[in-house]
């Protein structure tokens, strides 16, 4: 489970009605109240995923081997991130992120219940999984990483790039004060800057020249990387207290309900699953800070977590457990 999308009160619906919204789809012909009823019951009728006819294959063949670990799997092994023998890559939608996301997972976490193997099998090469108390060093990078964490000093997605823009401002400033400061022969006149060296303003954001022409718009500052906790509810406290986080910004989604089997007991129905917090993410990266309308280029995200999800849900129902 995801850390990501916690304190907030329930949508009207999860990825299908996501994409209800965005108003991308065309109205389909009226179904049969058959079709309605299953209709009502996918969330993910609406993705534009690519076709799943592997899977189908993989589930009526049954499990293989790991590559690496040769361990029992179904579809990918879940602890050394690759597909079972058998099963080629072209097969497996690759999507290209906008920017690099690091999941940090606790160490009690379960391997085969985390939904974060999906993201690292389906992006690759812009996603990377830590176990707790391993993680990288974001000193240097913390006007460029967010924390996907809900809490009091949260802010909401719409109002990244002002805070993104503060914290590169208040590391520009620091840095201009380390190159003046006085050096270790003890003088203590601070160096003029050069006749030809630019002067800089807080409106600078990007350290661009104040002489740039007056229609000429500041980028905002860029967001780069953006850390993802993998662990349920009741264990993320270790890791979101860890000094290594503390300074980096933390950022809450809008609510999006989750449609994980695996919901933890006697918490709301807003608590997601890791690759359920990343996708909605980046719809709303996309829309709401890029500003372009989303096409379902993010929608193979959830491959793997659909198909399972309507393959549980047809067991369920098989077995009387769902109406």
């Amino acid at each position: 489970m995801s850390a990501g999308l916690k304190r907030t009160a329930p949508a009207e619906g999860a990825a299908g009605a996501e994409a209800g919204k965005r108003g991308n789809l065309q109205s389909p012909s009226v179904p049969s109240p058959e079709a309605q009823k299953e209709q009502t019951s996918d969330a993910f009728e609406n993705l534009k995923l690519a076709p799943q006819t592997v899977l189908e294959t993989l589930q009526r063949s049954g499990r293989s081997k790991c590559p690496k670990c040769h361990c029992s799997r179904m579809f990918y092994c879940y602890s050394c991130f690759l597909l079972v023998d058998g099963v080629s890559s072209d097969e497996i939608p690759q999507v290209k992120l906008p920017l690099k996301i690091d999941i940090i997972k606790h160490p009690n976490e379960t391997d085969g219940k985390s939904t974060a193997v999906h993201a690292k099998l389906l992006a690759r090469d812009d996603v990377n999984i830590y176990t707790y108390p391993c993680m990288p060093e974001y000193g240097n990078e913390k006007h460029e990483v967010v924390v996907m964490f809900p809490g009091p000093t949260s802010v909401c997605l719409e109002d990244l790039p002002k805070h993104l823009s503060n914290i590169a401002d208040e590391k520009s400033v620091l840095a201009k004060l380390g190159k003046n400061a006085p050096s270790d022969s003890g003088s203590s006149v601070l160096e003029e800057p050069s006749v030809k060296q630019p002067k800089y303003d807080c409106e600078d954001k990007l350290g661009l020249s104040v002489e740039e022409p007056a229609n000429e718009k500041t980028k905002p500052a860029l967001l780069k990387r953006v850390i993802f906790i993998d662990s349920t509810w009741n264990q993320t406290n270790k890791i979101i207290t860890d000094e290594r986080l503390q300074e980096l910004l933390h950022v809450e989604l809008r609510t999006q309900k989750t449609c994980f089997w695996r919901h933890q007991k006697g918490k709301p129905d807003t608590y997601l699953s890791t690759i359920e917090a990343i996708y909605y993410f980046l719809v709303d990266y996309h829309t709401l800070l890029l500003k372009e309308s989303y096409d379902g280029k993010y929608d193979n995200l959830l491959f793997f977590y659909s198909f399972m999800y309507r393959l549980i849900r047809k067991a369920k129902r098989a077995s009387g457990k769902l109406s």
